[in-house]
């Protein structure tokens, strides 16, 4: 956002940052908060702490104090982090219109050198490949109108919690072991739910959905889920009704331990979906894009999951299997698993697996907008504190968007324009005072002013 665009959202930032930092410590901790917010929210091409020190003082003497606040305010102060997200979550929650769904992922953020904290050389799928990177779990609540992460925590691959004094040297605390992601991703629902955050359908990807734990995970909380499987997963097929063999009185020898169905084994579910009858799948629509109206074709069925059956691992309850084969492709090329009843229509399954592209355009505003994969620190307060602060500056911008759309939004006014015939009322929260749109930066980069203390 350019300082003209700030000025004209005074007011409301000022409520939002007094909302997101009330009990945050002493005035000159939260005055540096909003300070890190503004300088997140401006526009830059960097939004590490010294560029954004630079734009948020007047003259180029006083950024180097602007710069030891800002590193003090992120690394080195304690503040809660998490009562900030619960505070974001809540107000998401509450103000953002439309909202069905808990939204799982991971991304990547690449990074040089081995000492900053999780760092390894490990797949991302952000990235498509083997780097040299970060990785963050985070959850977003999301609707068709809006999105926003409520949730990020670093993934420490084991190379990292093996070495105590690695982890101690990145300020990694005592109590944080190897999670898998999804184990990860549990908490974190754990936390929304404590939060208060509604019970939305649950969504993710096969390297989510692909774990039955955490499948099992999701629905022991009460919640629904619709998740990406890989096609190697067997599943019984429509109709089968899977027991485990009980042995006959006077029987002898090992008892069998396979889960059996009448006349049936287990598929693949790629062996099931070709086996299909071509009028199953059907074509649908589910949302205008820049492309036109967007489509494919679609089977759904009703199966059981039967991973580990041969160990005497028991059915899943009777699920959806939604099937997505492009016309212009030989085979289905995407599966997915749905625990929603079973009168939910395709359309509707559909619509709801395809929602999780919100989570792809919070990922390129987190990064591209307010600097998520910016931070050059190395510990692990400092990565969560900087995460907690993008995602806080992301949700005041995902609200804005929600709840003002570009076409009734003053954001893009030019900077020409009349002011209001009102005028604005003075912010309660003390914010940088942004210089008036005639005045000239003193420094290339557009330099800011800012009320220090």
């Amino acid at each position: 956002m350019t300082p003209a665009q700030l000025r004209k959202l005074d007011r409301e930032l000022s409520e939002f940052l007094d909302s997101m930092t009330e009990g945050m410590g002493r005035t000159e901790r939260r005055r540096a908060l909003g300070g890190y917010l503004t300088g997140l929210l401006l526009d830059g091409e960097r939004k590490s702490i010294e560029p954004m020190a630079a734009r948020l003082v007047e003259a180029p003497e006083q950024t180097e104090a602007m710069r030891q606040r800002l590193q003090q305010c992120v690394s080195g102060a304690a503040w809660d982090d998490s009562e900030m997200r619960r505070r974001l979550a809540r107000q998401l929650e509450c103000e953002l219109p439309g909202l069905e769904a808990l939204v799982i992922d991971d991304t990547g953020l690449p990074k040089k050198g081995v000492h900053s904290v999780g760092v390894a050389r490990q797949y991302s799928g952000t990235l498509g490949r083997t780097e040299n990177c970060q990785v963050a779990v985070s959850l977003h609540v999301a609707g068709e109108k809006g999105s926003g992460c409520i949730a990020m925590q670093l993934y420490l691959p084991e190379e990292w919690t093996r070495s105590r004094k690695r982890c101690k040297a990145a300020g990694v605390p005592s109590g944080v072991k190897f999670q898998k992601k999804w184990q990860i991703a549990l908490s974190q629902l754990d936390d929304a739910m404590a939060w208060s955050v509604r019970r939305h359908l649950v969504l993710a990807d096969a390297g989510y959905g692909d774990a039955r734990e955490f499948r099992d995970g999701v629905r022991e909380r009460g919640l629904h889920y619709l998740m990406g499987v890989q096609g190697t997963h067997k599943v019984w097929p429509p109709g089968a009704k899977p027991r485990q063999p009980q042995r006959a009185p006077g029987q002898n020898g090992r008892p069998r331990t396979r889960y059996v169905a009448e006349g049936v084994q287990p598929w693949a579910i790629e062996e099931l979906a070709l086996q299909l009858p071509k009028e199953e799948f059907q074509t649908v629509y589910w949302r205008e894009g820049s492309r036109g109206e967007q489509s494919s074709r679609f089977a759904a069925v009703r199966v059981r999951t039967a991973e580990r059956h041969v160990q005497r691992a028991p059915p899943s309850e009777e699920v959806w299997l939604l099937i997505e084969w492009p016309q212009e492709e030989k085979a289905p090329t995407k599966y997915s698993l749905c625990s929603l009843p079973a009168n939910t229509p395709l359309k509707e399954l559909v619509r709801l697996s395809k929602l999780r592209w919100r989570v792809e355009r919070d990922y390129q505003e987190l990064k591209g907008e307010v600097g998520l994969d910016h931070f050059e620190g190395r510990g692990w307060r400092g990565f969560h504190h900087h995460a907690t602060l993008c995602m806080v500056a992301h949700g005041f911008l995902a609200l804005r968007r929600a709840l003002f759309p570009p076409e009734e939004s003053t954001l893009d006014t030019a900077r020409s324009a009349p002011p209001p015939s009102a005028p604005a009322a003075a912010p309660h929260w003390p914010l940088p005072t942004l210089p008036a749109p005639h005045r000239r930066p003193r420094t290339s980069s557009g330099a800011v002013t800012h009320v220090t203390g």
